[in-house]
């Protein structure tokens, strides 16, 4: 198989469903074009499959502290394929299992990850440990086979995560999905199948402990925003990386109250825009359907093919266009996704609403009387005061921001020096949102 084709297969994203004799397809609506906003964020967690499960493993591990938990449709471990650029051992050694050039075994991986967070390129490995991870490989899918998706189970279990590992079914390489039109065991466009079972409704149960049953008709809005104002540089497609993208927002999640928000990861050939796949994924996953009943946003970034490197529009999980950061912080791609999950997640903003005026009544005035008028106080507004921690510390806190591995303040975007645990500043909010260096 050669490598386009071979991950082409590795196509396939994320998806929801229930399992009943008679699922009823609630049709994805229109996208509204818009722009994302903030709203009442409880919890953030990630999807994916094959290259989308790969990348959803890199933003897991790399912010460990955003994302509670991951749900994983065959794909390998972190970092399988090495060092950036090296599609040879991730076409060979990380979806065929190929001896030469061979990949790193968990322990050492693990390893791997533990020097990484030493060195502040990802959050504590501590994070992971009960963290609700499922996992879903299908026995058909020769694609990515099973002893690599047996070596991410590992890798999670070995740093104490709370394991989900569904390999029973006959699925083919595929998102496995109740409203899937493909066969179950097969491997083929648009790689969404139907085995008769529910993978969807047991990856959100093993998020959230249960979950309602999914709505027929759906309420929410689909909104397509512009991916170009998340990505470093401003330029989506440098990246591999459409310039739309979409977040299915429900009535509830948008009137403020408490919600979820699942990162749903496509994978290759399965772009918004690749080709004429349009808005299948978004549409046969049923992620939209639990979304309504279940308090969730979702959202949809997207991919679109790479002249130099990733023809068929796969997530960034083997180093492409020389990202020697792919996977950890500072990666361009999970960097992108970062800024649309701080977007989210920073606070409702209230919706619009119509106010009726009371009608106008007359009141009588009553007679004047003489009122003495206390002194004036002068109040003196305090300082602001100065907070010293470390530059992923600030960020975490919501007072600076990073771009590729550097940490500025928020508002006056000074250089607070590199993005990671050792280094440390001192800045002060001199006004609402406004940070600078004391």
């Amino acid at each position: 198989m050669k490598f386009g084709n071979a991950l082409s297969a590795l196509a396939i994203a994320a998806g929801l469903a229930a399992a009943t004799a008679t699922v009823v397809t609630a049709a994805v609506p229109s996208p509204t074009p818009d722009t994302l906003r903030g709203y009442n964020i409880s919890g953030t967690y990630v999807s994916g499959v094959s290259s989308g499960g790969y990348m959803a493993n890199q933003l897991h591990v790399a912010y460990s502290g955003v994302f509670a938990g991951a749900g994983i449709f065959t794909a390998g471990p972190y970092r399988c394929a090495g060092d950036f650029d090296n599609a040879v051992r991730a076409q060979n050694s990380c979806m065929q299992n190929v001896a030469y050039p061979g990949r790193a075994t968990p322990a050492q991986l693990e390893s791997q990850t533990k020097d990484l967070a030493s060195q502040g390129k990802v959050d504590p490995v501590s994070n992971l440990s009960g963290a609700p991870v499922y996992l879903y490989h299908g026995t058909s899918d020769n694609t990515v086979v099973q002893a690599v998706n047996d070596d991410l189970a590992t890798y999670y279990s070995d740093f104490g995560a709370n394991v989900t590992y569904n390999k029973a079914s006959a699925a083919g390489h595929s998102w496995v999905s109740p409203l899937g039109p493909v066969n179950c065991s097969d491997t083929t466009s648009p790689f969404i199948n139907n085995c008769d079972n529910d993978p969807e409704k047991e990856m959100l149960a093993k998020f959230f402990g249960s979950v309602s049953a999914p709505a027929s008709t759906l309420n929410g809005k689909l909104i397509q925003f512009d991916q170009n104002a998340y990505a470093p540089g401003g330029s989506a497609s440098a990246i591999s990386m459409d310039d739309k993208g979409f977040a299915y927002v429900p009535q509830s999640c948008a009137g403020g109250t408490s919600c979820r928000l699942l990162v749903a990861l496509h994978g290759c050939k399965q772009g918004y825009d690749y080709q004429s796949f349009g808005d299948t994924f978004m549409k046969d996953a049923y992620l939209n359907e639990y979304a309504d009943t279940n308090n969730m946003i979702v959202l949809y970034p997207q991919a679109i093919p790479l002249s130099n490197g990733n023809p068929n529009g796969c997530w960034n999980w083997w180093g492409f266009s020389g990202d020697a950061n792919y996977a950890w912080h500072g990666g361009k791609q999970i960097e992108a996704i970062m800024a649309m999950v701080r977007k989210i997640s920073g606070g409702a903003t209230p919706p619009t609403s119509t106010t009726t005026v009371p009608p106008t009544t007359t009141t009588t005035v009553p007679p004047t009387t003489t009122t003495t008028v206390p002194p004036t106080t002068t109040t003196t507004t305090p300082a602001p005061t100065c907070v010293t921690a470390s530059n992923y510390a600030h960020v975490q806190a919501g007072r600076a921001h990073q771009s590729m591995g550097t940490a500025y303040a928020n508002g006056s975007n000074q250089n607070l020096g590199l993005w990671n645990t050792f280094v440390t500043s001192t800045i002060k909010e001199t006004s609402p949102g406004y940070w600078e260096k004391c």
